[in-house]
């Protein structure tokens, strides 16, 4: 057995159980691909990463992102976790405030400011696209958001690496008390080839901007606890639509207190169109794992 460094990491999370888990196998060289989905079905948690040497000059690290069922090829909260582990394991330095990770969904730079538990990354993720919009009433829609108060905007499909119906709610009352039906958002899933339906709907004032609630349907329906992947494909369609929330392109998500976590996401839009999706990481497990 080897004995590798691992951590497990709360990422969007300004303490321990706010934001969501991500577990990170720093010393990934040598794990082929059948080990890496063991370990991460057998963690359980939502998305385990693998650190790799970098191969690509400018690159800071190599990444693989594992979900319990099959390998990821990109996702928010594992992007922006691994990069806080790897600055604490002294796996890599930023460069002007920046990593830049090499990944299946190519090199993605991360931004760092702040050190320490006042330390705070964003991920520019993959530029999405819209697929389509479609009325409420539509066949494929019509059960998933049965008995739901809609906003104005029309329900959209976007494709930021992972396909997403982005529903926009009346009220951020309408959506924190909403039902989701699962059946029915699991069948449109399946038959769009989307993960399901993220719900979101302007604050009511306060700390965020906007709440979000994340629906992935399919095998093991759930609520997604924080996904920084999710809410940069509604900020990349809400910046088509110009109806982004906060000022200058930046904004604060709220998500997770529905399925027991409080997770803040912060999101900007760049003067290029692209997006930015972050927040703070806290370690909760130090350790190592032998596989």
């Amino acid at each position: 057995m080897t004995a590798r460094r691992y951590v497990v990491m709360d990422v969007f999370a300004d303490r321990a159980g706010a934001g969501n888990p991500l577990a990170v196998v720093l010393d990934g060289d040598g794990l082929d691909d059948a080990a890496m989905q063991a370990i991460a079905r057998w963690t359980r948690l939502p998305e385990t990463t693998f650190v790799l040497p970098p191969v690509v000059v400018g690159s800071s690290y190599r990444l693989r992102i594992f979900a319990p069922l099959r390998e990821v090829p990109f996702a928010g909260h594992p992007s922006v976790g691994t990069a806080h582990a790897v600055l604490d394991a002294g796996l890599a330095t930023a460069v002007d405030d920046l990593l830049v990770q090499d990944g299946i969904a190519g090199l993605l730079p991360l931004r760092v400011e702040g050190d320490g538990h006042e330390r705070s990354i964003a991920v520019r993720t993959p530029r999405a696209t819209l697929m389509e919009t479609a009325a409420p009433d539509d066949p494929r829609l019509r059960d998933a958001l049965a008995g739901l108060d809609l906003g104005t905007l029309p329900p959209a499909l976007m494709d930021g690496g992972r396909r997403w119906w982005l529903v926009a709610l009346r009220d951020e009352a309408t959506l924190r008390a909403a039902q989701p039906a699962w059946p029915a958002i699991a069948a449109l899933a399946a038959a769009t080839g989307s993960m399901g339906v993220c719900g979101y709907a302007r604050s009511d004032g306060g700390a965020h901007d906007l709440a979000v609630r994340a629906w992935v349907g399919g095998q093991g329906s759930f609520e997604d606890a924080a996904s920084g992947a999710a809410n940069a494909t509604l900020a990349a369609w809400l910046a088509q639509r110009e109806a982004l929330p906060g000022r200058d392109g930046r904004y604060r998500v709220s998500q997770g207190r529905e399925v027991g976590h409080d997770a803040t996401i912060t999101l900007r839009v760049d003067a290029a169109g692209d997006v930015w999706s972050g927040g703070g990481v806290v370690p909760v497990v130090c350790g190592t794992i032998d596989w």
